[in-house]
């Protein structure tokens, strides 16, 4: 992921930062508890796309 473009990604929703988890190559946001995918690449950043954080999850990122 290109650290630039990890600079000025923001969610989709509420304008927040994001967490870049590279292992699950997922971006995350800890204000509303989603998870959004990377594919070939490319952030998915669709709200209806997104995964929601489990409970566990969300107080892991705390």
């Amino acid at each position: 992921m290109d650290a630039k473009l990890l600079e000025i990604l923001v969610c989709p929703l509420c304008k927040s930062q994001l967490i870049y988890h590279k292992s699950e190559q997922e971006l995350i946001c800890r204000a509303d508890r989603l998870a959004f995918k990377i594919a070939d690449g490319i952030p998915v950043m669709l709200a209806d796309e997104a995964r929601k954080l489990t409970p566990e999850e969300a107080e892991a990122l705390k």
